[in-house]
């Protein structure tokens, strides 16, 4: 999907939304990266433990393919 694309969908999700939490996050989201600040200094520790966790998972190839975890799934 090329940028334009993107901001298409993004805007479309946003008029369609009313979840305040959503609209929030994305604001705090939209404001961080204004101001230039790093969002990883904005999750909590157990949010970076989760990520890290996961990212460990990949390392050692213990990671499943989109598709294949869909049809598990469905």
């Amino acid at each position: 999907m090329d940028i334009q694309s993107i901001k298409a969908e993004l805007v479309k999700g946003i008029l369609q939304t009313n979840s305040k939490e959503l609209l929030d996050k994305l604001y705090s989201t939209f404001k961080a990266e204004s101001k230039g600040v790093d969002f990883w200094n904005e999750l909590s520790d157990e949010q970076k433990s989760e990520i890290e966790i996961g990212l460990n998972q990949i390392k050692n190839g213990e990671s499943i393919e989109l598709e294949e975890f869909l049809k598990k799934v469905s």
